[in-house]
């Protein structure tokens, strides 16, 4: 099962573009019941693992704008500490309904935006005038995400440099995986320090992943792309609006648990009066 979840989601990123990390973690959470904690740290780890095949590519063909993403990681490097530390303090044993709605939220977010595009593909129009530090202090909170949910790098981080940069569309995609994959390693290398990834799981990931990445690099240019993203999308939303309903219903059984209790034992009280 392992390597089928590897291969599948390597072969759906060679294909769509989708992010690695918008997958990854929901899926082993839900496919493969991994407990949080572990979750996102090895779908970290994965990410890191994928990005390291393309991101020489990007390198070769010159399609990364190394100003900018040094300004990005000024930004983003310390928001991935920030927010893995966060997730270690309140998401990973806690705060489960934050971690759902943090996720949830972005996965909503990221299959909304290409929703977006879909329906309306020259809506955003270049180029843009630079705001680069605007991008760098964007950056923080992204980074943030995707150390406390593993998710968000590819969307957040592709829309920021669309919108407010000159970058043409390819130096976009090759800015952003740098930046992703310096990020997930960052955060990956914390999780890993901290005990918090499968390693025997990231193996079966990472050797079916690299099984699909070169299938859906074959298919790919058969394959009718922007239905197949359309598609994608529309299950990605479903899944984000799920996971923030179980934030939801997990915020309100935490609220009411101390309530229960409470009258748990008030009951007891008048019993012992009696």
């Amino acid at each position: 099962m392992e390597l089928a979840l590897g291969f599948i989601i390597a072969f759906v990123i060679a294909i769509t573009g989708v992010g690695a990390g918008t997958i990854t973690a929901p899926l082993l959470i839900l496919v493969l019941h991994v407990p949080i904690a572990i979750s996102v740290g090895t779908a970290l780890a994965y990410s890191t693992a994928v990005k390291a095949v393309v991101v020489p590519l990007q390198v070769w063909r010159k399609q990364i704008a190394w100003r900018v993403l040094g300004v990005m990681l000024l930004g983003g490097l310390p928001g991935v500490i920030v927010g893995t530390l966060l997730f270690k303090r309140f998401g990973a044993f806690k705060g489960h309904a934050l971690f759902f709605g943090a996720l949830g939220t972005v996965i909503v977010f990221s299959s909304g935006w290409h929703l977006f595009r879909y329906f309306r593909p020259h809506a955003i129009k270049g180029p843009h005038p630079a705001r680069i530090k605007t991008i760098g202090a964007l950056m923080f909170p992204i980074a943030a995400e995707v150390g406390f949910s593993s998710s968000g790098a590819g969307a957040l981080g592709s829309l920021a440099l669309m919108s407010l940069s000159p970058l043409s569309a390819a130096q976009v995609v090759g800015t952003d995986l740098a930046f992703a994959f310096c990020v997930t390693l960052i955060g990956s290398g914390l999780h890993f320090a901290d005990g918090s990834i499968d390693t025997v799981l990231l193996v079966k990931l990472v050797i079916g992943g690299v099984v699909g990445a070169m299938a859906g690099s074959l298919v790919a240019p058969r394959v009718p792309n922007r239905q197949l993203r359309l598609a994608l999308s529309v299950v990605l939303l479903a899944l984000g609006l799920q996971f923030c309903y179980q934030a939801l219903v997990k915020q309100t059984a935490s609220h009411s648990a101390p309530v229960q209790a409470e009258n748990v034992q008030t009951k007891a009280l008048a019993m012992v009066k009696r």
